[in-house]
């Protein structure tokens, strides 16, 4: 697998090609934004490997623009930032998951893996998941209700896709945590709860019947009937 580092810190290019390449991973290096734009265009990535913190381009400009253009590429956001706000600034610009500084190598392999193992493993059917008059095209990754199109970014869509999954069961926090972002965040963070408030202005707000519930003390479900 073929992965792209892009760090200008030589200390933490250093410990991430030495742990990731005993790991099997092929390992390239940008040590700016600009330089990373002409790698990506340039060269087939299997993953990104992205800090925030650089020169020329900033990291989030620089996800937002690489998944423009390759949104099949997972990315990992590195920062030495942990609050919420910094976490969804972070998704809401297309990163897949968000590791803070400092991490363990094996930690950081743990995750490319799943979302080298969730991208592979992405349906190609021309799949429709249909919630009462929700409907969501997983090949086209398209939502409508009541044949209204629905704009998600992609953390909303991938978090909508896993409640219609599941629907008319109850989700934990946790259980959102580890299967939308397969991150295990700091429990006292409310990005789940920053998200689902997200998804339901732009799936409920506006429509007569409610799909997306709380269920207090336990987490959320979407089902198809109110509860009223």
């Amino acid at each position: 697998m073929k992965l792209l580092i892009v760090e200008d810190e030589p200390n933490v290019v250093s410990v991430l090609k030495r742990g990731l390449s005993s790991e099997g991973f092929e390992l390239s290096v940008a040590p700016d934004g600009f330089i990373a734009l002409e790698m990506v265009s340039a060269h087939s990535f299997a993953l990104i490997i992205l800090d925030i913190m650089l020169p020329g381009i900033n990291g989030l400009d620089l996800c937002k623009q690489i998944k423009k253009n390759y949104p099949q590429i997972p990315i990992i956001m590195l920062t030495a930032l942990s609050s919420t706000e910094n976490i969804v600034t972070g998704l809401d610009n297309g990163a897949d998951d968000y590791l803070v500084k400092p991490f363990k190598i094996a930690e950081l392999s743990a995750r490319i893996r799943m979302l080298l193992r969730r991208h592979s493993g992405l349906q190609q059917a021309d799949e429709i998941i249909t919630v009462g008059d929700l409907q969501i095209n997983i090949s086209g990754k398209t939502v409508t209700r009541a044949d209204q199109e629905i704009t998600l970014t992609a953390t909303e869509y991938r978090l909508l896709q896993f409640f219609a999954r599941n629907k008319n069961k109850t989700l934990s926090r946790i259980d959102i945590l580890e299967n939308v972002w397969d991150i295990d965040f700091n429990m006292g963070t409310n990005v789940v709860d920053v998200y689902v408030n997200y998804l339901r202005k732009k799936i409920d707000k506006g429509f007569s019947t409610t799909l997306l519930h709380t269920v207090v003390g336990l987490g959320y479900l979407l089902k198809e009937k109110s509860s009223s």
